[in-house]
């Protein structure tokens, strides 16, 4: 794992390892910067003495989880064709989680709540026809998805000399999803079409096989009732199996099929009538977030999803949204990306509504109108090193504030509650944002164990 380095300007340098991070430290020539993701600042160098590499910042957006990756490109040439070849060896893994459809869930609720009041207890003409949206404008869920991977793009800037930046351009159609027999010149599908509807179905089925569970293996495309039977090929009857299933199954009904497992058989069910909404997200944000990658300035390189899987899959990568990102655009090799992920999860600033409402949309508690308590407030991360009472022990995570002292710490262990607050110690601010460090994959392991939630 890299860690950033600043110099005494507060000018992004080149990562370095832990062990000369340590040592900097060990011998008073640089200070901590910031503690998540791990950053130090040097006491006697500047940006100009120093030596930068090109390194090149990963996108690959989506609606839930938007994998990024940090690498060092290096050019090598091929002594048996001669052609030059772009290789990345990639410092640091990051998945950024979205809380876009929390954002939805509660401005539905507000929604609700206001209609409530206007209908049942005062009249208020409506004024939603009086408003105007701007050009570009993007609901507040989707919106969010954009800001939050910007505000990322930003903050590595800030930390790391990144020299040109790569994203993913993804596009779902949804009108060929739901109806792949579209007629009307084949509505200039192209021809991947049949890679997009399989890529599809592998995000939609957890890349596991539906009627065994089975992983890592060879999965085929599976009509759920079949065509014999007047089954479609729309995508909503399609489904992933593995080799033995397809074969057990063979053109049988999917009732007949799982008639012994009939909790399989409704979540099958319940799985391939699921909306899609994360695909609509993900075409609806996709141009905005183009836009501000390029108002950075910086170099912008666009790859499309067939070649990022055609990347992954000759450099025999594991899926992960991380790995995905370092294998956007062009690259002719890939290194270093057995890794830890820093995991990212968007959790907010705090509440600005400060009043709790019943199920019906009436008061039923108010919240204090300071957000701190004792130098506190919810959301940093804080050590608490308690030496007396029923929770003796070092805690690590992110701090619950109550205005009597009594506080709850979020570790990578559990909840910890009722912690006075005279045990703790800032670590840092609240960001809006948890960290916890985990592995890249199941099969893999470096030693290093999962981390402390925070």
């Amino acid at each position: 794992m890299a860690v950033f380095v600043l110099d005494k300007r507060k000018k992004p340098l080149m990562p370095c390892s832990e062990k000369r991070a340590r040592l900097l430290l060990e011998r008073g020539r640089a200070r901590v910067h910031r503690m998540v993701p791990f950053t130090i600042r040097l006491v006697d160098r500047l940006q100009e003495d120093s030596v930068l590499q090109p390194v090149r910042l990963k996108l690959d957006p989506g609606s839930k989880t938007t994998g990024l990756a940090l690498v060092r490109e290096k050019e090598m040439v091929d002594a048996s064709t001669g052609e030059a070849l772009r290789k990345a060896v990639v410092l640091m893994l990051l998945e950024l989680r979205h809380r876009g459809h929390a954002i939805r869930d509660a401005l539905t609720q507000r929604r609700a709540f206001r209609r409530r009041r206007r209908g049942n207890l005062r009249y208020r003409p409506a004024r939603f026809a009086n408003r105007t949206k701007p050009e570009g404008w993007l609901a507040p869920s989707l919106r969010h998805r954009v800001d939050t991977t910007t505000a990322w793009v930003n903050r590595l800037r800030r930390w790391v000399p990144v020299s040109a930046l790569s994203t993913m351009l993804h596009r779902f159609d949804t009108q060929a999803l739901q109806n792949p027999e579209i007629s009307g010149a084949e509505y200039q599908r192209g021809e991947l079409f049949g890679y997009e509807v399989r890529e599809y179905l592998l995000e939609k089925w957890g890349r596991k096989c539906a009627y065994c569970d089975a992983e890592h293996a060879p999965l085929t495309i599976d009509h759920i009732h079949p065509k014999s039977a007047g089954g479609s090929d729309r995508v909503s009857n399609l489904t992933l199996a593995c080799f033995p299933c397809n074969q057990r199954k063979s053109n049988r009904d999917v009732a007949e099929f799982l008639a012994h497992d009939p909790k399989r058989l409704a979540r099958i069910e319940s799985v391939r009538k699921a909306p899609l909404k994360d695909a609509a997200a993900v075409n609806s944000t996709r141009w905005a977030l183009w836009r501000d990658l390029v108002s950075t300035g910086l170099d912008v390189e666009v790859g499309s999803g067939g070649r990022t899987k055609w990347n992954r899959a000759r450099f025999s990568v594991p899926k992960a949204n991380c790995l995905d990102a370092a294998c956007v655009g062009h690259v002719d090799g890939l290194e270093r990306w057995q890794q830890p992920v820093l995991c990212i999860k968007a959790t907010g600033r705090g509440s600005y509504q400060r009043t709790r409402l019943t199920k019906h949309g009436f008061p039923r508690g108010y919240l204090t109108r300071s957000k701190s308590a004792f130098g506190f407030q919810t959301g940093d991360m804080v050590r608490a090193v308690v030496t007396q009472g029923k929770r003796v022990g070092t805690y690590l995570g992110r701090v619950a504030i109550r205005a009597s002292g009594s506080f709850n710490i979020q570790t990578g262990n559990g909840l910890v509650q009722h912690i006075h607050h005279r045990f703790c110690k800032l670590v840092q601010r609240g960001d809006g944002y948890g960290y916890h460090w985990s592995l890249l994959h199941p099969a893999l392991n470096h030693g290093v164990a999962e981390a402390g939630r925070n």
